[in-house]
Parts: structure tokens; sequence; C-alpha cells
């Protein structure tokens, strides 16, 4: 669902996402990843493999959000943020850019339903709050209540109200607006490693 609606410089799948040292993350439900820039997207065993430089958000997709799905999430949002990321510099016609800096992943989770009663509440805020750091989600829908974002003060908005995934969309795209490009991958260090 997600794929049909972010624009078409993005793709979106289920994937596994690789860095040039070899490591892999846990299984991702959505990866929006860079569609114009990266250089290689392969599929080993039937699984799409995508390398972390390419990577702009990952999202876990359930039909119920629970505290342990949460905290599941959080986990595999992890397991993309711990990866080794490369930025080389850029080569232009006046010379050379130095490397990009890293955008940071964004980290989220898409259910339809909640198990809080309320579905936004302070349970549920409470729950978010425990993912720090490479743990943090943010930014997520819960399809029949609303969605949520960790705002620039620290904490959750938790925003209830109708149509909460086309809200939850125009935040999306907002953000990733703001990430702007990916940076420029290391094609050596991946050669590197699958040669070893």
């Amino acid at each position: 669902m997600l794929a049909q609606y972010i624009p078409e410089r993005y793709q979106v799948a289920s994937a596994h996402v690789v860095d040039s040292t070899g490591n892999f993350s846990d299984q991702i439900d959505a990866v929006v990843f860079d569609r114009q820039y990266s250089p290689f997207i392969f599929t080993y065993e039937n699984q799409l493999i995508v390398p972390a430089e390419s990577v702009y958000a990952v999202f876990e997709a359930k039909q119920t959000a629970d505290a342990n799905l949460v905290k599941y999430a959080q986990d595999k949002v992890a397991s993309v943020r711990r990866l080794h990321r490369t930025s080389l510099p850029i080569p232009h016609a006046g010379g050379v850019y130095p490397p990009k800096q890293l955008i940071p992943i964004i980290g989220g989770l898409l259910t339809f339903e909640s198990e809080w009663k309320p579905p936004l509440g302070a349970s549920f805020e409470k729950v978010l709050d425990g993912g720090e750091n490479d743990r943090r989600l943010d930014i997520g829908c819960v399809a029949s209540h609303g969605h949520f974002l960790f705002d620039e003060e620290g904490g959750y908005d938790l925003v209830e109200g109708s149509k909460p995934a086309t809200a939850f969309l125009f935040a999306l795209i907002s953000r990733l607006q703001f990430s702007g490009t990916v940076p420029m991958i290391d094609i050596d260090a991946y050669g590197d490693w699958l040669t070893k």
C-alpha cells in the first residue's frame, strides 16, 4: 500500500538491508529506498537485498499494535540503523564535493488497529518512549485511529482524527523531502567484502 502513494524517486519493498562489511539487518516489512541513485539492489534466495546507504526509512507492518509489537518494531529499526554506511566524495565538473553527511534513517510502525484503550493514549506513548537512540520510532500509523510523530522537542505527538492514513502519508513525505538524497555509495567496499 505504501508504495502506491509516495513519490516515484523512492521504492518500497520487503527486504533485508546489508552493509559493506557483510552484516545484515533483520527482515524488514517495508523498506523505503532510493530508486534513482542506488547502483545496485539484488535478490538472493528470493529475498530482496538493499545496501544500507540507499535506505531512507524502514517500517514494521502488522495488523494490531500492542506493547510486544512496538518493542519488536524498535528492535527491527535498530537492526538497520546499526549497519555501517559509506559516503564517498562526489565528483562534479568543477572539482569534488566532500562526502555527504549520512541521513538519519526514519523508523516506523504501520498497523490497522491498537490493543490500547484509548488507541493512541498514555500507555501507547509510554511504550514508544522506551525506544531510545537506534530503537526510536519516528513515525507511524494506526489506520483506524490516527498517527504518531516524534517531534523536535524529543516527545511524541499522538494525532487522532479522520483520514489518519492520509495524514500519516503527508507527514512521511514531508520527512522524506527533508532527507535530501542518499550518499554516494562506496562500491569498492562492497566488492572487497564479496571477494573475501
